[in-house]
């Protein structure tokens, strides 16, 4: 299996987090991140920060704002990739960037030999244009950079087996169609079919020798441990939580205290085994 959420027991569902680069700040970003990697959170999807995205609540839309005020972009979220991560001895990091925001104007090929320079563990394209997937599949192909593929519950079939077919990091299943910040909403029935087909395609990949089999993570609307581990027992190999810890950021940076702290109590809450170590 992909080498995200792999260290895993077949018992415990591996966990993803979300944050904006430059929320909070990037030299406080950097202790987050070494608390994630002590307490043994299995991913970090940081994204470029990009305004208005069209599938982020307020939550999510508030802290990308606050980060683009930082000066925060593609320049500096590498440059801090390529200091933070040799430090990590477990958290990976998947990097987020959107396509109209960020990667449009750069050549494919060169803007993932940028991402594969800064050593990141995986590649997610926001608002990739379909025209363009090949290439960049084929971009990463190359630079060895794995590649975070995404569908929903609700996608149809052929969407959903093209992602299964494309993901090399691992694939993100989204829960249900809306923005970010809400609930989980999905139908539990339809998730776990989904879920289940998807693995299908997945092991045949595996089988066929074409590649090694990818985990499977749900987000959208998790925000407990209840809801990860009624994912985790519909099928799901992780689950990912993004508006309701970037609030906890967002608490900490209005009230003025320790967003370290405050996030790694958010962390505690989510998996019983993410404790410093």
């Amino acid at each position: 299996m992909s080498g995200f959420f792999a260290r895993r027991p077949p018992n415990q569902p591996g966990l993803a987090v979300f944050l904006n680069a430059g929320d909070p700040p990037l030299p406080v970003l950097a202790d987050v991140m070494r608390m994630l990697d002590d307490c043994r959170v299995d991913c970090l999807e940081l994204a470029v920060p990009f305004p208005d995205s069209v599938t982020d609540g307020p939550v999510i839309r508030r802290s990308a704002r606050r980060a683009l005020a930082e000066g925060v972009g593609l320049d500096e979220v590498l440059d801090f990739l390529g200091e933070v991560l040799p430090r990590l001895r477990h958290l990976k990091v998947a990097l987020l960037a959107d396509w109209g925001h960020t990667v449009r104007g750069l050549t494919v090929p060169g803007f993932v030999r940028r991402v594969a320079d800064s050593g990141v563990d995986g590649l997610l394209v926001h608002g990739l244009p379909p025209r363009l997937r090949a290439d960049c599949l084929e971009a990463a192909r190359e630079a060895g950079v794995p590649m975070v593929a995404t569908c929903y519950t609700a996608s149809a079939s052929a969407v959903k087996a093209a992602a299964a077919e494309s993901a090399t990091a691992y694939l993100y299943l989204v829960a249900h169609y809306g923005r970010s910040g809400g609930g989980l909403a999905a139908d539990d029935r339809e998730l776990a079919a989904t879920l289940a087909a998807l693995r299908k395609t997945t092991a045949g990949r595996a089988a066929a020798g074409r590649t090694t089999a990818v985990p499977i993570a749900v987000g959208f609307g998790v925000r407990s441990r209840a809801d990860i581990a009624l994912l985790h027992g519909l099928g799901a190999d992780a689950a990912v939580v993004g508006s309701a810890g970037v609030a906890r950021i967002e608490r900490a940076l209005t009230e003025g205290t320790d967003a370290v702290e405050e996030f790694h109590t958010f962390v505690h809450t989510l998996s019983p085994y993410s404790t410093r170590y």
